[in-house]
């Protein structure tokens, strides 16, 4: 697959750049943003995949996260794909919590989002071979993080790829989106009315059923406006029963907001950067 670039800028001493192809996957032109730290310029370097919330684009993060600086002095590459698939022919809602903007990390079998919303199989295997067959990237050494929507992304993905990620983070996850307004409706939408096929993409209910392979990190915002919709509760406590390594950190004060994110990326990107190594 071709790759159109859109802009590249320096970036404390790497290279932020934002990227755009047509994807097999969605039947869409994508665009996701890449970061590569200078210590590419020598050979392949790890890579932390960091995915969005709902309404975001590749460019949310990328300018409001502040995670480039850490990610220079880690040697660590970031990518910021797209939530969604999007663009004219593409199926959308008048919500904004259902369609473009609103992949939910999962393959929708169910109509009219069937044809173009892959957004797993998208993050989980085509949007890594391009990058790797295009940039100078460490495939044996990746983790992944994110935030709300982008949060349930990247735990699902990394407990259901095992042996992919090397560590797993997130920002205020959906936590257990099968018991939450913001999953029910989403997964009945893509996935259709049988609740067996929602719980693949519940993180409480796969870290109970098989947890991680390595280390999770999850920092909530005690304050977070969005609390009873995240249901961060029903991770703790599956973290708990499961004795999963790592650490459910609840900080006081802090909502759902960018300011929040960027408040603790760097702890993220060090976390990574320990287990990437």
């Amino acid at each position: 697959m071709s790759l159109t670039t859109k802009s590249e800028n320096r970036c404390f001493g790497g290279v932020q750049g934002v990227y755009a192809h047509q994807s097999q996957a969605t039947g869409t032109e994508m665009t996701f943003g890449l970061f590569l730290p200078s210590a590419a310029e020598q050979g392949p370097v790890p890579v932390l995949w960091y995915l969005s919330g709902l309404t975001c684009t590749h460019e949310n993060a990328m300018t409001k996260a502040g995670a480039q600086a850490f990610a220079e002095q880690a040697g660590i590459a970031l990518v910021f794909p797209d939530t969604s698939p999007r663009g004219e022919g593409v199926a959308n809602d008048e919500a904004y919590d259902l369609g473009q903007g609103a992949g939910f990390y999962v393959d929708a079998t169910e109509q009219p989002w069937a044809p173009h919303f892959k957004m797993w199989h998208y993050v989980a295997h085509e949007l890594p071979e391009l990058i790797s067959d295009n940039f100078a990237i460490d495939r044996d050494r990746q983790a992944i993080t994110g935030h709300s929507m982008g949060g349930h992304g990247a735990l699902t993905l990394a407990m259901s790829l095992p042996g992919r990620y090397r560590s797993v983070s997130a920002f205020s996850p959906i936590a257990n989106p099968t018991k939450s307004d913001w999953g029910r409706k989403q997964l009945s939408a893509y996935l259709g009315a049988d609740e067996a096929k929602w719980t693949a993409h519940d993180s409480s209910i796969l870290m109970r059923e098989r947890g991680f392979d390595g280390e999770v990190l999850i920092d909530q915002g005690a304050s977070d406006q969005f609390l009873d919709l995240l249901k961060p509760e029903a991770l703790a406590e599956a973290m708990a029963a499961r004795r999963q390594p790592g650490a459910f950190r609840m900080q006081k004060g802090y909502d759902h907001s960018y300011f929040y994110v960027a408040s603790f990326i760097e702890d993220h990107i060090w976390f990574h950067a320990e287990h990437l190594a």
